[in-house]
């Protein structure tokens, strides 16, 4: 595991632009695992500002979310797909097709078997992340198997609280309370890792994804055993961190 620690918020995402567009621009074809949140909203502003002034190409490039709200269709304005639309895909010009999100809507079982078997086809060949205040990656919360694939979870009030304030406008009543998300097993086999994270609302669960026991406790802690973790932090989330 690599860590990184920069000044600030946009001196992360720089860092995790440099990071993102080396891999994309090394290979034209590569498979992206993507996170949606407020984390990576400028690093998608990087991204697209690339895209603009030096014409890096998406045309062959997939995506694949990590996790979607259940319950919401793809245009419902909170869903993720219409999150990473635009916030990312409406400005490059990636293929519509190459775009993969879970479903939020129809049979549970149908949903999560066909992302398993769509991420089976499509190693990634780097997965970005945020971590939750709980230490949760993807929508993994604590206890989650390490073994885990995709899988339909009930949120914790906490991410629930986070979320309302985040996007929501602070009304709890109007965050989905169920997601369908990629497994801890399914992240773990994306050959690089990049995880993000700022403010010092994220410096406890930090300190146990870098320095504390790897347990389901706090799922990003399996991020210790990946061969190519790298993760950014800004001097906030990095403030109880011991070395």
């Amino acid at each position: 595991m690599k860590v990184i620690v920069t000044k600030d918020y946009e001196d992360a995402s720089q860092k995790a632009a440099e990071i993102m567009l080396d891999v994309i621009k090394n290979k034209p074809n590569a498979n992206l695992g993507l996170a949606t949140g407020s984390t990576p909203i400028r690093l998608y502003e990087l991204m697209r500002e690339d895209h603009k002034a030096n014409g890096t190409s998406y045309k062959d490039i997939k995506s694949f979310n990590l996790d979607e709200y259940y319950g919401l269709a793809q245009d419902h304005p909170q869903s993720y797909y219409y999150f990473m639309c635009h916030q990312l895909f409406n400005e490059l010009d990636i293929d519509k097709n190459n775009i993969n999100v879970p479903k939020g809507k129809g049979s549970i079982e149908e949903v999560c078997d066909e992302y398993n078997a769509l991420l089976a086809k499509n190693p990634r060949d780097i997965q970005l992340l945020g971590i939750g205040s709980n230490g949760h990656v993807g929508f993994n919360e604590p206890g989650t198997s390490f073994d885990s694939v995709t899988h339909y979870i009930a949120l914790k009030q906490s991410t629930i609280e986070d979320n309302a304030k985040l996007f929501f406008n602070g009304d709890l009543s109007a965050v989905p309370t169920h997601a369908i998300t990629m497994g801890i097993s399914n992240i773990m086999e994306a050959k690089k890792v990049l995880l993000i994270a700022t403010g010092e609302r994220k410096a406890k669960a930090v300190k146990g994804l870098v320095e504390g026991p790897v347990t389901e406790d706090l799922p990003a802690s399996i991020l210790q055993k990946h061969e190519d973790a790298i993760i950014i932090v800004d001097e906030a989330a990095a403030s109880l961190l011991s070395k």
